[in-house]
């Protein structure tokens, strides 16, 4: 019995949460293998279940409005070119050692604590999509049911917290049961509104652009047009981070399932830019229409409720075209909200954890989350969102990018980072610069570009700085410090395998000195204070994060 209390004790008391995983889902650590019983299909259609957002339309109708139908595609294609080539190698390495996107950014050159300040960009990524779509839901509301927008933002944001509580579990039933009706109602009256009116094809590729008052801008295609719209649809880039929270849970690779697991893995990982960048066109065709059919249509035209209660008048009676238009909000925001609210608590409280190494719940910081998400809705951001997603962009660009890079040069090409990825405390240093100053300098340089720093001529290319900055400086980098700050240690104290004979994180468990329950090998190390017999035990990451005396943590090896 002392030795109970003395274990719970050590692990501050609250470790044990993070234990329950129906509500915490692996908040802080590598998703086990026991609890990854999901097939490739499900997890995949999961996935691609949090892009039903409608913000692409609005995306799409915004950019295409202020430039014109081609800036607007060559800005998309642009977007979606970026999307595929950082999004691969991120998503490969999350299904293949089954971890989130923070834990593979801290070995990814950033280090323990370096990689929180990646960690705020992408909680701020979620709460700006998730005030973008609250908005979108709270205008169908307003539209359909006569809701104040106020009131319609409370709707919208308390309308998930029930969804959000119980994770990846919730989440996968939630997903795979509402996407067939949410890709009927979106598919079908597009279908129909091609047949019924193919001169609209004409007129949208025709689209040159309209300002604020509906009149016609005349904007040709452009360099700076293109990057003005690509930079809007950039501020998607974290999307991936998204993805990853569910493709974390793909089973093992095995020679049964390759096919199958590569599949899942580039549709759902990478693969949401193809269908993001089709809702993005189809949104401004969609503005195109209205503002071509209906009076004063391009003071609506960038509100998905408007265009699909337009679009499905052309074939069913008003009240019901209403009421279908609602019900696709609904479920649209619905889907990609509980998954913006999941993925920014996971953030979040993997931040707040290991600044203060004390656990108070993920269930904590989704209600902070929502909270920032309702007050930017309350402060009508819809109106000002192109040019808060312009500048989201350049900070999202830097941290994917530098992360990407990391993997695909310093890792496989030049072998200077680690190639398996490492997460836990001790075996990493605190900051790591080849990543933290990389996504500092390039994010901060970008950001400059953006607010004219160095000309107004030069603003629209701040997403390329950001790019090619976070592309150069993480090699530049490595090779400066010679890889040195990637490990504080190689050796972690444990003699078993980390991975199996198909190269998948080992299903073996350990019994952890602190909470007393079992891990499985990769989420183990050895503690740095002996068993009272002297023997070596063995810590959690989980709990390691949570030792706020520091006993347990290995010291660092030699430099060689």
């Amino acid at each position: 019995m002392t030795d109970q209390m003395t274990r719970a004790q050590a692990a501050g008391g609250r470790e044990r949460e993070a234990l329950n995983e129906t509500l915490e889902d692996y908040t802080l650590r590598f998703a086990p293998r026991s609890y990854r019983k999901w097939s490739t299909a499900v997890v995949a259609t999961s996935a691609l279940g949090g892009i039903a957002y409608l913000a692409d339309f609005s995306i799409g109708a915004n950019i295409g409005m202020a430039h014109g139908t081609g800036n607007a595609l060559w800005g998309i294609a642009l977007f979606a070119t970026v999307i595929i080539a950082t999004g691969i190698p991120l998503a490969v390495y999350a299904a293949r050692y089954n971890l989130d996107l923070d834990l593979i950014t801290r070995g990814s050159g950033f280090g323990y604590y370096g990689s929180v300040v990646t960690n705020l960009i992408f909680a701020s990524f979620t709460f700006i999509f998730f005030a973008t779509e609250g908005s979108i839901m709270a205008q169908g509301l307003q539209l359909g049911l006569s809701i104040p927008l106020p009131i319609g933002y409370l709707v919208s944001t308390l309308i998930v917290l029930p969804l959000v509580i119980y994770g990846m579990k919730a989440l996968a039933k939630l997903q795979v049961w509402t996407t067939p009706l949410w890709l009927i109602m979106m598919v079908g009256p597009l279908v129909y509104l091609l047949v019924a009116h193919p001169d609209a094809v004409g007129d949208f590729f025709a689209f040159s652009g309209v300002d604020a008052d509906g009149a016609p801008r005349g904007e040709g295609v452009s360099l700076a047009g293109i990057m003005l719209c690509a930079g809007v649809c950039l501020s998607l880039i974290a999307q991936i981070a998204e993805q990853i929270d569910y493709l974390r849970f793909m089973p093992p690779k095995t020679p049964d399932n390759t096919r199958r697991w590569w599949t899942a893995v580039l549709v759902a990982g990478p693969g949401w830019v193809v269908f993001g960048a089709i809702k993005q066109i189809v949104g401004l065709f969609l503005a195109v229409y209205l503002i071509g059919h209906i009076a004063d249509g391009a003071g609506i035209a960038n509100q998905p409720v408007h265009q699909f209660v337009v679009t499905y008048e052309e074939f069913m009676p008003p009240w019901a075209a209403m009421t279908l238009a609602v019900i696709l909000v609904v479920i649209s925001q619905i889907k990609i909200n509980v998954t913006n609210a999941y993925s920014g608590s996971l953030a979040w409280t993997n931040s707040f954890t290991r600044v203060t190494k004390t656990y108070p719940g993920r269930l904590v910081f989704v209600v902070v989350n929502l909270g920032i998400a309702l007050v930017l809705m309350e402060s009508n951001m819809f109106s000002f969102l192109n040019e808060l997603l312009n500048f989201y962009a350049n900070c999202g660009i830097a941290w994917i990018v530098v992360v990407a890079t990391d993997i695909v040069v310093n890792k496989w090409l030049l072998k200077i980072s680690p190639t398996a990825p490492e997460f836990r405390r001790g075996m990493l240093y605190a900051v790591n610069p080849v990543g933290f100053v990389s996504v500092i300098v390039a994010a901060g340089t970008s950001i400059a570009v953006f607010f004219g720093a160095f000309g107004d001529g030069v603003a629209p290319y701040s997403p390329l700085v950001a790019a090619a900055l976070a592309f150069v400086l993480p090699p530049i980098l490595a090779i400066a410090t010679g890889g040195r700050y990637y490990l504080r240690r190689t050796d972690d104290g444990i003699d078993l395998p980390m991975y199996d004979e198909h190269g998948n994180p080992s299903d073996v468990k350990l019994l952890c000195c602190v909470t007393g329950v079992e891990f499985e090998r990769p989420d183990m190390l050895a503690s740095a204070s002996p068993a009272p017999d002297g023997s070596t035990q063995y810590i959690s990451s989980l709990a390691l994060a949570c030792d706020k005396t520091g006993k347990h943590v290995l010291p660092p090896q030699p430099q060689r």
